[in-house]
This record gives C-alpha cells, structure tokens and sequence, in this order.
C-alpha cells in the first residue's frame, strides 16, 4: 500500500529545495477547478503559507462549476485567489481559429499561462506546474500553455494514483467525483477523448514507461492492441512538447 504521507512529505522538500534554489518567496498556481491544480494548490498552501496565492482564469467557454469548484477548495483551504477572465483576450482573436474547438482551447491554455507568468512577475513568484504524469506522456497539454512552469511537484505521479493522493490530502469531493476535463470548453472531457480510463492509460504505462515491456509482452498479457498502439504512438509523437527547444551547434571555425 502506497505511503501517501511519505509521497507528500517528498513533494514538499522538492517544493521548498527548488524555490530556495531560485532565490524567491512565493509560488503561483493556475487553479481550474480540477484535480491536478487543486492537488498543488494544496501542497502549496501546506508548504508556504501565505506565500502562495491562486489564480482562477476562466474563458467565456468555461463551466460554471469550475469556477465554483475551484473558489469552494480555496475556501477550505484558506487559501488566497484572484479571478482573471481570459474571455476578452479570445474574444479579441477568436474570429481568426474558425471555431476550431482544439486551436481554441490550445489558445485559451496559451492566455492563461500569459496571465499567471505576468502574475508571477508582478508578485516576485514562480508559477508552480499542475501537470501530471499520464498527461506528460500523452502530449495531453498545450506547449508553452499549461505545460509551462518552474517547477512541477506531480510531473511523476500518475492520474489514476493521483486520486487516490487526492482524498488523502483532502481535496473537495466536488473535484474528487467530476470527470477529468481540461475544461476547454464546456462538457469537454479528457477520457471521453481518449477512448480509454485513466486506470486503463495507466496500468499500460506503468508496464510500457516504468517496467520497459514490449508491445508484444503487452499483448501476451492480455492488454488491448489498439490501446497500446495508441499509447506508444503519443508518447513518440508528443516527446518535444517535454523537451527544451532544439538548438543548432555550430562549429566555429
């Protein structure tokens, strides 16, 4: 059975060790009202106190209940928010994406993370990652949007354990029950998307990434072909979003 205290005790020591290492006070995180950002968010406020505030960046295309998810964990936490509308930034471009749901949603992440890096710049912090590790390897993120950070505390750590993580440091139920969703637009949903549970996703990466089995080992074991396939075909395909951009090496003469 996993140790959730000791996890959690590791996740604030890297917390604290990273920001001491950078030389500032205060972190700043993105709250949307689902589980990833309301788990830092928690290990945040646990970690640094008042040096740490939230901000909540809803779009016109937002659901009423993140909003309302998001402000109910702050509460109980006690932990500071501020409310950024993304809605006139979309608005102002929007006519140039031709109602194309995924370049909107990309461009919404990308405003976002614009919003809380000039946050961060204002208040002398660092913006602190929500991103997880079934995600990472899915490519399921926008680059330099909700990939972006200094620092992620749950880059390692799968969605499917994450839940379990989740209750025990007492996230609210109203996050803990809703389905996964990058809320991009409303009814969005991640696992709908995908074809396939997080548990699946999981239980295949957790054999494919941690334990370097085979696809045909996979397979022996009585996984889905397809569901395999596609896994080492986003892994494959979505590895740059996780790299640093690629610099030519010149050669002076």
């Amino acid at each position: 059975m996993t140790n959730w205290k000791d996890i959690k005790k590791q996740l604030q020591d890297f917390l604290k060790i990273e920001l001491q290492k950078i030389g500032l006070s205060r972190v700043t995180v993105g709250l949307s009202g689902g589980l990833d950002s309301a788990v830092v968010a928690i290990l945040c406020k646990e970690t640094f106190g008042e040096n740490m505030s939230a901000v909540l960046m809803p779009s016109q295309f937002s659901s009423k209940e993140s909003i309302d998810d998001a402000i109910e964990l702050c509460e109980k936490f006690d932990i500071k928010y501020e409310i950024k509308s993304i809605a006139p930034m979309i608005e102002a471009y929007i006519d140039n994406m031709s109602e194309d749901k995924l370049r909107i949603g990309n461009y919404s992440a990308r405003m976002r993370m614009a919003v809380l890096y000039d946050i961060s710049s204002r208040d002398s912090s660092i913006v602190v990652g929500t991103s997880n590790k079934s995600e990472l390897l899915l490519g399921y993120g926008t680059i330099f949007g909700d990939i972006a950070c200094a620092i992620n505390p749950i880059g390692e750590m799968y969605k499917s354990d994450e839940f379990d993580f989740a209750k025990f440091i007492g996230v609210t139920e109203s996050i803990l029950t809703k389905k996964p969703s990058a809320d991009l637009w409303e009814g969005q949903s991640d696992e709908e998307e995908l074809g396939y549970s997080y548990k699946e996703i999981d239980s295949v990466f957790k054999l494919l990434v941690d334990k370097s089995k085979t696809k045909e080992e996979l397979v022996e074991l009585g996984y889905d072909i397809r569901l395999v396939d596609t896994l080492e075909y986003r892994i494959k395909s979505n590895a740059f979003k996780g790299k640093q951009p690629i610099i030519a090496n010149i050669k002076w003469s």
